[in-house]
């Protein structure tokens, strides 16, 4: 296109993104209408995609980072005749896939965006694809707000991209001063933006973001650029080229007051279509076909911890799966993540002590058809929680996995202690929630993450604990193993984890008192066993919980709305981590908190007096 047509696609753009609001009634047109300068160029000039094939290893990759700009992003696909303009004006509604915020529901976003921050992480993990894995030359695009320049999961994104050397990214920001409530803290001065961007060793252009010929210049400039990702920063305005919001605080998230007049000052409604560049020719590296791993095996009464056979159990997935990739935050050697790096280099992404950019990059991996890992201590995949969260919005297929978990890790303290993990994950729409107690069963579900869907988390424990199960075991997904039971159980034992062996200790003390009791693996979290629980319920009369981790939305919960569905329900207690641990052995730290063997034998024996009583 000449530099005339450009900017009457961009009229075309903000006329589209003004009709789609008003029709819905709501949406984010001003925040379309600063950006439509540099989404014409990009889409006209420099993006290769096939929009009939989504799928093509060779696309480059666009990501809208400011997601509430979703205008904008349809009347990109309506020129790029993508959807048409019956679908664009269907915007919001009711079994629309033109969502709000974009995801995955459209077969041509590859993640969800929406919640600021997180569109150029993701983007680093897509860019960390091409350039490692697939060998494939496409380039990552991402289109960012200045108001979300602020997020600390940028600055982490903006250091990985530079260290890791990604010239296939490239980092629009869409400088139109005026945020939700009013200025952003730098306005207009990108200067502000470029020297923070240029202490990371990023090429940085600025440019006038509404100079079609300017923006042109800068995303040439950004693909000649090797060995540093590109930040382009654009000036604009913010409602641009409808005075009656252009550069006007108080007018964010609102359809403009006058549709009609918008679009005429616009120049009206056009029907451009625009001819995107086909992505090259070339294909994926394939890897060799997968084949079954040969997981490690661990011989029963051995003790081992489950963090190592985590390691050892994901270096034999990567042996057999080439698609099988590895992410840690810098606590490799803790959570045996180690294992898999030294096996499998090329495959293994270190992401330092960044959280947010550890998920991230496994939700970008994800989209580029690899199967991520990541971990790090359980305690600190809190901080990442927005990030899972988007994770299970844009239906993204990630495995975490959390080590040194609950007060059982010992002296470290309470600031170590990933003691609210299972609630979080839990949580989580879609998720899938898995505490082995030993190493066996971990090698098994470690297996078994890697086929499922959604956000799946795994929780490991730091100490070595007893190998129980045989290696020929299977642990499905949902299910449980009695480990203990009779006809004359008096109550029920439900554990996980660490706390299985403890209640096994208890089992065998209370046998003492001719007190028998079952003792259930509640090794999946969630799913949960419903059905193995409602029989032990049904014979025992009793169940008592006890786990590692607060009692708000841990085991304990999961456990208990099981019975929430109006059946008679059995006599229940709950012991978990009330108090606020210290330093001291992990002996020391399961009987203060009162889940040791002796305590759940205590807790059985007054719960089973009460029954007896009543």
């Amino acid at each position: 296109m000449q530099y005339e047509e450009l900017a009457d696609l961009a009229q075309q753009l903000r006329a589209d993104a003004v009709r789609a609001a008003d029709a819905a009634g709501s949406g984010h047109p001003t925040s379309s209408l600063s950006a439509a300068d540099l989404a014409a160029v990009l889409l006209a000039h420099h993006l290769r995609y096939d929009f009939d094939h989504p799928d093509h290893p060779g696309n480059d990759r666009f990501v809208l980072s400011k997601g509430h700009a979703t205008p904008l992003l349809y009347a990109l696909y309506r020129a790029a005749g993508a959807i048409d303009d019956e679908e664009l004006l269907r915007y919001r509604t009711l079994d629309s896939r033109l969502e709000g915020h974009p995801t995955p529901r459209l077969p041509w976003v590859d993640v969800a965006t929406g919640s600021l921050g997180q569109g150029l992480p993701v983007a680093v993990g897509m860019a960390l694809a091409g350039q490692c894995l697939d060998r494939v030359p496409y380039r990552v695009y991402v289109l960012s707000g200045d108001s979300e320049m602020a997020e600390g999961s940028v600055w982490e994104a903006v250091e990985h991209a530079s260290y890791n050397h990604l010239d296939n990214l490239t980092l629009v920001v869409d400088v139109n001063r005026l945020g939700q409530r009013g200025p952003t803290r730098h306005g207009h001065d990108l200067d502000a933006y470029a020297r923070r961007l240029y202490a990371f060793d990023w090429h940085v252009v600025e440019v006038d973001g509404h100079d079609v010929q300017a923006v042109d210049s800068a995303f040439a400039e950004a693909r000649s650029t090797i060995r540093r990702p590109t930040a382009i920063l654009a000036r604009t305005y913010k409602g641009r080229g409808v005075e009656a919001v252009e550069d006007r605080e108080g007018k964010h998230g609102k359809p403009v007051p006058d549709a009609e007049a918008a679009l005429a000052e616009l120049g009206g409604v056009r029907n451009r279509r625009v001819t995107v560049q086909p992505p090259p020719e070339g294909k994926v590296l394939l890897a060799v076909e997968d084949t079954e791993p040969e997981l490690p095996r661990y011989d029963t009464g051995d003790t081992v911890a489950t963090r190592t056979a985590y390691g050892q159990a994901l270096e034999a997935l990567g042996s057999a799966r080439g698609r099988v990739v590895a992410l840690d935050a810098e606590v490799g050697d803790s959570t045996r993540a180690e294992y898999f790096a030294k096996a499998h280099p090329d495959r293994y992404f270190e992401c330092y002590i960044a959280e947010q950019q550890l998920v991230a990059a496994a939700v970008g991996l994800q989209a580029r058809g690899y199967v991520p890992f990541a971990s790090s201590f359980a305690a600190f995949l809190t901080r990442a929680h927005d990030f899972v969260r988007m994770a299970a919005v844009g239906r993204a297929g990630i495995n975490l996995v959390g080590s040194h978990a609950g007060v059982s890790i010992g002296q470290d303290g309470p600031s170590q202690m990933g003691l609210e993990d299972l609630a979080m994950f839990r949580a989580v729409h879609g998720s899938t929630v898995l505490y082995p107690c030993d190493a066996n069963q971990t090698a098994r579900l470690v297996a078994a993450m890697a086929d499922l869907d959604g956000v799946r988390y795994l929780r490991t424990t730091r100490g070595d604990t007893p190998v129980i199960y045989g290696p020929d075991e299977e642990f499905p997904v949902g299910g449980s193993r009695v480990l203990r039971h009779g006809h004359h159980d008096k109550a029920t034992v439900v554990a996980a984890g660490i706390t299985v062996h403890e209640a096994l200790k208890a089992a065998d003390l209370l046998a003492e008192y001719g007190i028998p009791v079952r003792v259930i693996d509640l090794y999946s979290v969630k799913p949960v066993d419903a059905e193995t629980l409602n029989d032990a319920a049904g014979q025992t009369g009793c169940l008592l919980t006890v786990e590692d981790h607060h009692p708000e939305g841990g085991l304990g919960d999961a456990v208990a709305e099981v019975f929430a569905d109006g059946r008679p329900a059995p006599r229940t207690a709950r012991l978990a981590v009330r108090n606020m641990p210290a330093s001291a052995t992990p002996e020391e730290q399961l009987h203060a908190a009162g889940i040791d063997a002796d305590a759940i034998a205590a807790a059985v024996r007054l719960l089973v007096e009460r029954v007896v009583a009543h």
